[in-house]
C-alpha cells in the first residue's frame, strides 16, 4: 500500500496547479489532505473519481474554508472514522481515520500557534490528542497517524534551530511532546531510511525560502512498531509545489 500524504494549504487552490495530473502520476493507493478549507460541495470530487479514486471522505472544519482533512482511497475501507470525540478539535476537522483490513491510517492536521492563544490551543490539543492516541493503540496496534504535525521534532529537522529555539513549532515545550509521542509507541518512519540533513517539508512563502532550502520538516508519517518492518519506504516528494508544504510518502507491504 503505498500512503501520501499532503497539506495542500486549500484543495481548491491546489486543483488550479494540476493537482490531479500530479496525483495521477504519484499513484498512491491512499491519499491522506490537511487543510482543505472547503466543504465536501466545493470540491470537484468528479475529478477525483475519474482520476480512480472512487472512495472519497471529507472531515471540514465548522468555520467555512479553514482547517479540514480528507482520506481519498482506490481502496474501500472497513470503516471511516469521523474525528475523536474530543470537541474541541473535532470542531475544526482535524483527524480522520480509514480502517483498512489489517492497519488503520488517519489524516491528522495538529494546529500552529500562530498567537498566544492559538498557542494554548495547541497546547491542549496537544495533551487530548496523546492521551487519546494511547487508548486507541490498545485498539488498533496497527496504525499509521500522518499528516501535518506543526512541530520540528530534532533541530536536524529545522534550517536554523538556534535562531528559531523560541519560536513556535520548535518550541523545547512542542520538542518535549514530541518525545512524549514517540515513547508512547510511535516511530519516525522517514527517519528509519534517512539521517541526512536539510530534508524538509515546509518552506515560507517569504524571502525565496523555498529557492534556498530554509524549511521545515513538519510532515509525518508516524507508525506504530508492530508496522517496522512492513515499512519498505518513506521519502519526501519536495518537487510537488501545489503548497507551502509539499506531501510526503509512505509505502507499506
Amino acid at each position: 500500500m503505498k500512503i501520501i500524504s499532503y497539506n495542500v494549504n486549500g484543495i481548491r487552490a491546489a486543483m488550479k496547479k494540476d493537482f490531479i495530473e500530479w496525483l495521477t502520476a504519484a499513484n498512491p493507493d491512499v491519499l491522506c489532505l490537511q487543510e482543505i478549507k472547503a466543504m465536501e460541495d466545493q470540491i470537484d470530487t468528479e475529478a477525483f473519481k475519474e482520476a480512480g479514486y472512487e472512495y472519497q471522505y471529507y472531515y471540514s472544519a465548522q468555520k467555512k474554508g479553514y482547517s479540514g482533512t480528507a482520506i481519498i482511497s482506490k481502496i474501500k475501507p472497513n470503516h471511516v472514522e469521523y474525528g475523536t470525540g474530543i470537541e474541541t478539535m473535532d470542531n475544526e476537522g482535524r483527524n480522520l481515520r480509514a480502517d483498512f483490513d489489517d492497519l488503520s491510517v488517519m489524516s491528522m492536521y495538529l494546529p500552529s500557534g500562530t498567537n498566544d492563544a492559538r498557542l494554548s490551543f495547541k497546547f491542549q490539543y496537544m495533551d487530548e490528542f496523546l492521551e487519546y492516541i494511547t487508548d486507541l493503540r490498545k485498539e488498533i496496534p496497527n496504525l499509521i497517524v500522518c499528516g501535518d504535525y506543526n512541530i520540528c521534532h530534532k533541530a536536524i529537522d529545522i534550517h536554523d534551530p538556534v535562531r528559531l529555539k523560541n519560536t513556535s513549532g520548535f518550541l523545547p515545550e512542542e520538542r518535549e511532546w514530541f518525545d512524549r509521542f514517540v515513547e508512547s509507541g510511535f516511530m519516525d518512519s522517514f527517519r528509519m531510511f534517512s539521517d541526512e540533513p536539510d530534508q524538509y517539508t515546509w518552506w515560507s512563502y517569504r524571502g525565496g525560502s523555498r529557492a534556498r532550502n530554509k524549511g521545515w520538516r513538519l510532515d509525518y508519517h508516524m507508525v506504530t512498531p508492530p508496522l517496522k518492518n512492513r515499512i519498505k519506504r518513506s521519502v519526501i516528494l519536495s518537487s510537488a509545489v501545489h503548497s507551502d508544504h509539499c506531501p510526503v510518502l509512505i509505502e507499506v507491504e
